[in-house]
């Protein structure tokens, strides 16, 4: 059971960033799909939203949201329990340090490097958190100061806030991009106060249980699908 609260290596991180995105096929599907999330990033931005929100949303709701319309081709059973436990870690590693060192939570942003000078890339990061909030917006909205504290984010992953950052100074962008991590903890720290103690905060292959849609996103119940350690998607 340990094995789910211990946080991702960067090698670990690697290998899922290349799930998602090689799951998705190069020549692209069709127009109207749903390609899901796509990179670390991104995914990391949407599993804090998931462990930051007013509810507890359970893992068979959010990882078919993760693959979206492309649903990995596994090619053994190892591999299925294998992902979703590097999934459930990493989740769990954002509500630990949410959860008991808010200070030392850093949202996980690509970084670019351009003649020397290395810039922080949040855009991807602020449309996942978006997605997660997107499970529970009548009840994000019920947070004191919601539109506030999200700004942010919807600076960098809404059109309206590509605008609004258009032809502001490198300074003042960088400016916005500080404030993601303080709205974050703020955030989470509210909602953390009006949960009662049996609302699960951290999850494990427990938390999903055996009689619930199976998380890998088949639309079986978990007892007869990656429970029973026997069938494939």
């Amino acid at each position: 059971m340990q094995e789910f609260f211990v946080p991702l290596t960067d090698e670990e991180l690697d290998r899922l960033d290349t799930l998602l995105l090689e799951r998705v096929p190069e020549e692209g599907g069709a127009e109207d799909a749903d390609e899901g999330i796509l990179d670390i990033s991104m995914l990391d931005g949407f599993m804090t939203a998931v462990v930051s929100g007013p509810n507890p949303i359970s893992v068979s709701r959010w990882l078919p949201v993760v693959w979206g319309d492309y649903e990995p081709v596994w090619e053994n059973e190892a591999q299925i329990q294998n992902t979703i436990t590097l999934l459930l870690r990493h989740l769990n590693s954002i509500a630990d340090a949410l959860m008991n060192a808010p200070d030392t939570f850093e949202p996980l942003f690509m970084e670019r490097t351009v003649r020397g000078r290395t810039f922080r890339i949040v855009d991807e990061w602020c449309a996942g958190f978006l997605l997660g909030i997107s499970l529970d917006t009548p009840g994000w909205r019920r947070t004191p100061d919601f539109d506030a504290l999200v700004e942010p984010m919807m600076l960098f992953a809404t059109p309206d806030g590509w605008e609004k950052l258009r032809g502001l100074p490198e300074g003042e962008v960088e400016a916005q991009q500080d404030r993601i991590a303080p709205a974050i903890r703020k955030l989470h720290a509210y909602w953390l106060a009006q949960r009662t103690p049996s609302q699960p905060g951290k999850f494990s292959m427990e938390t999903v249980g055996r009689n619930v849609l199976c998380p890998c996103g088949s639309g079986k119940m978990f007892k007869k699908c990656c429970g029973a350690g026997k069938t494939l998607h």
